[in-house]
């Protein structure tokens, strides 16, 4: 099914404005006291709340897979309160483990919240759910959901990309369009530097994003390095154009993102890329004799790249800041990777986007 289709509704997890508006496990009170609870540092209270917040197993049956979805929500930001604070949150609150499994289970995820439920199933308003209250914190939860809905879109994008080969003049249309979806991951970063202090984020909310323990394994917490942008990276250049550190983050990060996309990852990965294609495609022309539909190819492909690296290149800013000795509190990102990663895939970007951009300009 086309990412088109789960937009208009055949996919509960596309169903974003009904997953915000329902509040299954009555949460709407103990989530808007969470904030003075955490800045208070009342453990107790918090695990009180969460305690009274499960559900029992069998009511679950009854569940819709979005309120299944709202339910993984609310009790989510309780886990990250708690173990904020030191304490490990299955230990305080063991009851919580079999309605976890349950929610995993029902809704084919990790069992516990990831970024789509902290972000772009979070309700806005006066309901929404945060750590601290403090307006940095929504403007960072608006910079996630400004990118949901083109990176749905750009699995579509991405599918139609991976079936076609340079000299079909859709591939540069495929990625004409592809460019439009990646170029909203530079406006949402954008927005976040221009309205979170990376010492806010490093000192304040980093804190709230720890792994929990359940059933001997961590997970990690809402990281917005969870938000998929390796798709594109997958069908542009790195199904096989890639490195094992890269390889390694993504065999941790796949998993918290949503059915549909870890199929799509399961699918390509290790096919050619677009730059594999384009590569060995231009090795049969002559190089200043490029057939105009592969030119054209080239020229897209590299837009798409460049457009990457510009998010990639502002992104590493921000994170060597927030990460700095004289700021951080941990050595690794929310999602689990070094600063050293992002440079690292910036630079597989830049070296992609040059050999792309050269092979239009007869320098192979």
């Amino acid at each position: 099914m086309s990412v088109l289709h789960v937009l208009q509704g055949q996919e509960p997890y596309y169903r974003i404005e009904e997953i915000r508006g329902v509040d299954p496990l009555g949460a709407d009170e103990a989530c808007e006291k969470l904030r003075v609870m955490n800045a208070d540092g009342d453990v107790s209270g918090m695990v009180t709340a969460l305690r009274e917040l499960l559900p029992a197993t069998d009511v679950l049956d009854d569940f819709s897979t979005v309120e299944n979805l709202a339910a993984m929500r609310d009790l989510g930001i309780f886990l990250g309160s708690i173990k904020r604070h030191g304490t490990e949150p299955l230990d305080a609150v063991p009851e919580a483990l079999p309605v976890l499994r349950a929610l995993g289970r029902r809704t084919g995820m990790v069992p516990r919240d990831t970024v789509h439920h902290y972000t772009a199933w979070n309700p806005v308003g006066a309901r929404q759910r945060m750590y601290t209250g403090d307006p940095m914190e929504a403007c960072l939860q608006d910079a996630v959901r400004m990118v949901f809905p083109s990176l749905c879109a750009s699995l579509d994008a991405c599918s139609e990309l991976a079936t076609l080969e340079p000299h079909d003049s859709r591939f540069s249309s495929c990625l004409d369009r592809l460019a439009g979806l990646v170029q909203a991951m530079v406006d949402s970063i954008d927005f976040t530097i221009a309205n979170v202090s990376p010492v806010f984020f490093a000192r304040v909310l980093r804190p709230y994003f720890e792994e929990i323990t359940l059933d001997g394994r961590e997970y990690l917490g809402p990281a917005a390095a969870q938000v998929p942008l390796w798709l594109v990276d997958l069908t542009l250049w790195q199904s096989d154009r890639s490195t094992g550190q890269y390889e390694s983050f993504l065999t941790e990060s796949v998993p918290y993102s949503l059915p549909a996309w870890r199929t799509f990852h399961a699918r390509y990965r290790g096919r050619p890329s677009a730059v594999g294609k384009l590569s060995f495609a231009i090795s049969w022309e002559e190089a200043d004799r490029l057939p105009p539909t592969l030119r054209a190819s080239a020229v897209a492909l590299a837009r798409v790249l460049r457009i990457l690296k510009t998010f990639r290149a502002r992104h590493i800013r921000i994170a060597r800041e927030a990460y700095s000795d004289e700021v951080r509190l941990y050595d690794y990102g929310s999602g689990g990777a070094p600063v050293e990663l992002l440079r690292s895939v910036l630079d597989l970007t830049r070296e992609n986007e040059t050999l792309v951009r050269r092979s239009t300009e007869g320098e192979r």
